[in-house]
C-alpha cells in the first residue's frame, strides 16, 4: 500500500491583516491552517489529520509549508492570505530506501521535562528549552530514532513563537531550525516520523521534517 501525504506551499501576503495576526500569534496561525482540513473531525483534529506546518522566512518572503494526511483545501483560507501550490508527497514516500542520501530541514521545539525531587512525586516538572550543544544532541538522538543518520546539522535559532494573545504573561515556545544532510537508515521509522512530526510544539510550527534527494558525488 502506498503511503502518502499532501503539501501546501503558501507564499504569504505580507499586507494581509490575517497574515500579520497569525505571524504574531501561533495559536491563531494554527486555527487558520486547520480550515484547510475537513470539519467535524472530533476532539483531536490536528492529530487525526496529521497537520503539520513550518514557516520558512527569508529577507524578502515568508513561505508557509503545510502538510496533512488528507487533501488540503486552500480556498478556505482568508481572502488574500497568499498564493498556494499543492503537491502530492506519495512519490517521496515511495522513494525512501535504506542508504538513500537526503538533504533535510526541520524546525524543532527542543526541550526536556524538569526532574522534580522525590517529595514532589506525582507532580510534573517544567518543560525546559534546550540550547546550543544540548539542543544539537537532542536533534541527533531524535533523528537516529526516526531512521536518519545525520551527516551534518546547521542550527538557526528562530524568534520564540507566542501561542496566545495574553499581554500580561504570553506563552513563548523556543524554536530551532536544522538544515543538513543525512542517510536513511530505516525507511519505516522515517515514514512514521514524516507523517507524525518530531518532538513537541506541532501546533506552533514545529516538527515538520522536509526531505530532498542529495545529488550523487
Amino acid at each position: 500500500m502506498t503511503t502518502g501525504a499532501f503539501l501546501a506551499r503558501i507564499r504569504l501576503n505580507p499586507h494581509s491583516r490575517e497574515v500579520q495576526r497569525d505571524l504574531r500569534y501561533a495559536t491563531e496561525m494554527h486555527k487558520t491552517l486547520m480550515r484547510m482540513v475537513p470539519d467535524d473531525l472530533g476532539d483531536t483534529p490536528r492529530r487525526d489529520t496529521g497537520l503539520l506546518y513550518r514557516l520558512d522566512e527569508t529577507e524578502h518572503t515568508s513561505i508557509l509549508l503545510v502538510q496533512a494526511a488528507t487533501p488540503l483545501t486552500p480556498d478556505r483560507l482568508p481572502a488574500g492570505y497568499g498564493t498556494t501550490d499543492l503537491k502530492d508527497l506519495s512519490p517521496m514516500f515511495s522513494a525512501l530506501r535504506k542508504g538513500l542520501s537526503v538533504h533535510y530541514r526541520i524546525t524543532v521545539n527542543a526541550a526536556k521535562r524538569e526532574r522534580l525531587p522525590l517529595e514532589d512525586k506525582g507532580r510534573r516538572g517544567r518543560v525546559i528549552p534546550l540550547v546550543g550543544a544540548d539542543a544539537d544532541q537532542w536533534w541527533a538522538r531524535r533523528a537516529e530514532g526516526s531512521g536518519l543518520h545525520l551527516r551534518s546539522a546547521l542550527a538557526t535559532t528562530s524568534n520564540p513563537v507566542v501561542s496566545g494573545r495574553s499581554d500580561v504573561s504570553p506563552v513563548k515556545h523556543s524554536l530551532i531550525r536544522y538544515d543538513g544532510s543525512a542517510t536513511v537508515t530505516d525507511p519505516e521509522l522515517l515514514t512514521t516520523a514524516l507523517l507524525a512530526g518530531i518532538g513537541r510544539g506541532k501546533s506552533y510550527g514545529a516538527g515538520l521534517l522536509s526531505l530532498a534527494p542529495a545529488p550523487l558525488r
